[in-house]
C-alpha cells in the first residue's frame, strides 16, 4: 500500500502539469457540471472544496457560484490550479493549503461542500483506519456547512468501463459505507476521456493508470476511453 501511496504522491507533488493535462481530457460531453447543478442549483452559493488538485472542479463551479474556497495538501497542485484560475478570468475564488481532515475555515460558512477524486485515497493510503479518517473528513464537511447545506462526493466508478462498478473491493466498501451508514444518495454518469491523438492517449493513460490499464483500454488507434463517475450527496438540515 505504501508504494501505491508514494506513486500518487509523486504525481501530485512533482507532475501536476501532466496530471492537469489528463483530467482536462475527461468528461468530453460536460456531464459533470449538469449533474452537480441538478443535485444542488449552483447560482449564488458559497462553496468550500476539499482536495481541489489542479482546480478541475473549482473551474467548473466558479462560473456560477458566488464564491469558492478550494484547498489541497500539495502546493504544486495548487500552483497549477492558480495558473488555470487566473487564465479563466474569474475572480470569485481562493486557493490555499488545507488537509481534508482539518480544514482551515470557519464553521457554518458554506452552502455547499464538495470533493472530487480525493476522499477515496483513504482506503489505499490508510488501510488500517480508513473508517476513522473517513468519519473525520465527513465530520469536517458537516461542520463547515450551514443548516440546509449539501455535501457532494465525486469518485471513479471505473476507467475503461461503460457501466459503473467500483474498481476494487475496498472502494466498494467505502462507497457502501457512504450510502448505508452515512445516508448519502447516489447516482452515476459517464465522463469519458477524449484525447487529442492515440499518442496522447497512450502517454497520459500510462502515466496515471499504468501499463496494465493502458494495454486493456488502448489498441493503438484509441482516442476515447470510457469512464464512469459516481456522485454521492447529502443535505445536512441541522
Amino acid at each position: 500500500m505504501s508504494s501505491r501511496r508514494d506513486f500518487f504522491q509523486d504525481i501530485y507533488r512533482y507532475r501536476a502539469c501532466q496530471f492537469d493535462r489528463l483530467v482536462a481530457r475527461e468528461d468530453r460531453q460536460g456531464k459533470l457540471f449538469a449533474a452537480l447543478h441538478d443535485i444542488r442549483p449552483l447560482a449564488g452559493l458559497r462553496v468550500v472544496e476539499f482536495g481541489a488538485g489542479t482546480g478541475r472542479v473549482t473551474r467548473l463551479l466558479s462560473v456560477m457560484v458566488d464564491q469558492i474556497c478550494a484547498f489541497d495538501i500539495e502546493a504544486s497542485m495548487l500552483k497549477q490550479a492558480h495558473s488555470a484560475m487566473r487564465a479563466s478570468g474569474m475572480t470569485n475564488w481562493r486557493l490555499a493549503l488545507g488537509d481534508n481532515g482539518r480544514m482551515p475555515v470557519a464553521s457554518r460558512c458554506a452552502d455547499l461542500v464538495i470533493e472530487g477524486w480525493s476522499f477515496a485515497h483513504v482506503v489505499g493510503w490508510h488501510p488500517e483506519n480508513w473508517l476513522r479518517r473517513t468519519d473525520m473528513m465527513l465530520g469536517e464537511m458537516e461542520r463547515i456547512l450551514k443548516p440546509g447545506g449539501v455535501a457532494i462526493l465525486i469518485e471513479t466508478m471505473g476507467t475503461g468501463r461503460r457501466r459503473p462498478l467500483a474498481p476494487s473491493p475496498k472502494l466498494a466498501a467505502l462507497y457502501d459505507y457512504w450510502e448505508r451508514e452515512c445516508g448519502f444518495s447516489y447516482r452515476w454518469i459517464r465522463t469519458d476521456f477524449q484525447f487529442a491523438s492515440p499518442e496522447e492517449a497512450d502517454e497520459l493513460m500510462r502515466f496515471f493508470f499504468g501499463d496494465d490499464m493502458a494495454d486493456e483500454c488502448l489498441d493503438g488507434n484509441t482516442v476515447i476511453v470510457p469512464e464512469c463517475t459516481g456522485i454521492w450527496w447529502k443535505r445536512f438540515d441541522s
